[in-house]
């Protein structure tokens, strides 16, 4: 039995929550594009549920206790629009990339995060094809102390850049995903055994 757009919506951020394997394939298409891969590690970038496995890795791997409550929820018959919050705790390093490559790493501030976005997921065939967000980031770098600056927090980024902590968080981060998104595939791999 197909899932309806609700159940989508509310499964594809149940799986950056939790990194259910089992709930990317039935939710995810093959082709599934997810544009706010950009400032991710490159195996989020991956088409399906790989990617998306692997954004949930990521977004984990900074905030502990990750959760994506829903607030509200709008569609037609091809699209859905979720209204929802990302609320957690930074554990972790929060890193950032560009062209796939490391551009900021926050390190763990032990802050919470609370802040609003909105999505928009094409369906097609039972299945999230594409996903795009308009997200509130400088909310969330100013929870985080990073925009505008505090000086203690300026201080530890620019610490770790020059040490080297932040390219390791970002090559840590980078396997991190890329586990995530291949634990999809060794896990039919060991189901077909």
């Amino acid at each position: 039995m197909a899932l309806d757009h609700a159940e989508l919506a509310h499964g594809l951020f149940r799986i950056l929550e939790t990194g259910d394997p089992v709930l990317a394939a039935d939710v995810v298409a093959g082709d599934n594009h997810n544009r706010e891969a950009a400032v991710a590690p490159p195996a989020c970038a991956v088409p399906g549920p790989a990617g998306t496995l692997a954004s949930g890795a990521w977004l984990r791997s900074a905030f502990s206790d990750l959760r994506l409550p829903v607030l509200g929820m709008a569609r037609n018959d091809h699209q859905v629009w979720v209204r929802l919050r990302l609320q957690g705790r930074h554990t972790g390093p929060f890193v950032r990339f560009r062209d796939g490559r490391l551009d900021q790493a926050v390190p763990p501030t032990g802050r919470e995060i609370d802040f609003e976005q909105v999505h928009l997921l094409d369906i097609r065939e039972g299945k999230v094809v594409r996903h795009e967000a308009l997200r509130d980031d400088i909310t969330m770098l100013g929870q985080l102390g990073v925009f505008p600056p505090a000086p203690a927090t300026a201080l530890r980024v620019l610490a770790w850049r020059v040490s080297g902590r932040a390219a390791r968080a970002a090559a840590e981060v980078t396997k991190l995903a890329a586990d995530a998104a291949d634990a999809l595939t060794h896990g039919a791999r060991s189901a077909t055994k």
